[in-house]
């Protein structure tokens, strides 16, 4: 692993295809009043066995737009034993048989449940489907009674309206980091037009 000199008081220059984000970690530490969502259209359902290739079309449809591309740089291998493990559970916001979000929690910890990811798909975002599927998460990640923390992250390559999305949701900012990964787009695992707020340097 390369490593860089981090200028803690000025700006640090990347090596040529590489990003970097801000990242906000945040975490619940008990549930929090939910205000119902009437979304009648939408159903949860809740995968037992994952398929790889149906997992990464809804990945790359909700995670396109903000960079996602941890789960699609994995062989078929690696991406079918993380979804598999016994401590990932995946929930998907279902409309008219197909699904429009995602919510996977890990749950590896008896006293704390991950957000590991969290999302819609485009044409899904509106009308308190968001709120709907937080909800959702939130009372599956509390649904366990040693569960004590539920946390997430989430960075500037998210949507600019994630972090408040989640402030408002109840959890509460708690540490800050940086990320520093190979743009996905000069990889090829994403298209270069994807998430043209975090400009693609040719």
């Amino acid at each position: 692993m390369a490593h860089i000199q981090l200028d803690l008081d000025g700006y640090t220059d990347l090596p040529e295809g590489k990003i970097a984000t801000v990242v906000t970690h945040l975490e619940m530490l008990e549930k929090p009043a939910l205000k119902p969502i009437d979304r009648p259209d939408l159903s949860l359902q809740q995968a037992d066995k994952m398929d790889p290739e149906a997992y990464r079309k809804l990945f790359r449809r909700v995670g396109e737009p903000w960079l996602w591309f941890a789960r699609l740089v994995m062989s078929d291998e690696e991406l079918e034993a993380t979804l598999n493990k016994p401590t990932n559970e995946f929930y998907f916001a279902m409309k008219d048989g197909e699904p429009v979000g995602m919510v996977e929690l890990n749950v590896a910890k008896e006293d704390e449940v991950t957000l590991s990811y969290f999302g819609l798909v485009p044409e899904a975002v509106g009308g308190g489907a968001g709120r709907w599927l937080m909800n959702h998460a939130i009372t599956q990640a509390f649904s366990r009674p040693t569960v004590k923390r539920f946390w997430l992250h989430t960075c500037t390559g998210d949507s600019p309206q994630a972090l408040q999305f989640y402030i408002r949701s109840g959890f509460k900012p708690f540490k800050r980091a940086i990320e520093v990964a190979d743009d996905p787009r000069v990889l090829g695992v994403l298209d270069p037009v994807s998430a043209p707020h975090v400009p693609f340097l040719s």
